[in-house]
């Protein structure tokens, strides 16, 4: 059986944060692949300043020579605000029925679920795979929590379903964020070691976030 993963996000800029996570969550879940989706116009936030081409690029550099992981670009090709529910519905109907397919979310997102375009449907497509990060909101939408509790599957029980599980993840304790990257490059500080030395080269080249 086909089993891979999907973390979506801005990645304005990718870290080392998201990178950790989603390499410990492909461990975790035994997962063969995992894709970096990067979104184009995310609903619930502003819109990136920085273009989606360079986000996609840094993306891309941060990825090169790490196998397993690579970089889906659909909701950057796609016009209008990136509702994860279609990409959800395209990766579904491309992989088949029987592919287990794991979308993977901070615990920050989670508690906006609620928020989301026909989150209820998520389950119905896909597993879901939440990772917790220190100091994240906690959910607490009612709706929401009955939904997770009703999906909900202990890792340790795992065995590669293809869709409709829900499972918490430890996320390895780095205390980063992109927004706090972003005041940093604009304010001159260093940033070795929080971003990829690609990256980080690839910022400088271009000039960006220095607002």
């Amino acid at each position: 059986m086909t089993a891979i993963g999907i973390l979506g996000g801005t990645f304005n800029p990718v870290h080392i944060g998201h990178l950790r996570g989603g390499i410990a969550a492909r461990d975790a879940l035994g997962l063969e692949a995992l894709r970096f989706m990067p979104a184009s116009l995310p609903p619930l936030k502003d819109a990136p300043a920085v273009s989606a081409s360079h986000r996609m690029a840094m993306l891309a550099l941060a990825l090169a020579g790490l196998p397993g992981l690579s970089v889906d670009g659909r909701e950057l090709e796609r016009a209008g605000p990136s509702y994860t529910i279609d990409s959800l519905h395209e990766i579904r109907e491309t992989m088949g029925p029987t592919a287990s397919i794991t979308f993977i979310l901070g615990g920050d997102s989670v508690a906006q679920l609620h928020r989301w375009h026909r989150w209820r449907e998520i389950t119905s497509l896909v597993n879901l795979a939440i990772l917790s990060r220190p100091g994240a909101p906690e959910v607490e939408d009612a709706e929401v929590l009955a939904w997770l509790k009703e999906h909900e599957l202990a890792i340790d029980q795992w065995q590669q379903p293809e869709k409709g599980a829900v499972c918490w993840l430890e996320q390895p304790l780095l205390d980063v964020s992109s927004s706090v990257l972003r005041d940093m490059i604009a304010r001159r500080k260093n940033v070795s070691f929080l971003l990829p030395a690609a990256v980080i080269e690839y910022i400088e080249n271009h000039d960006l976030y220095r607002f």
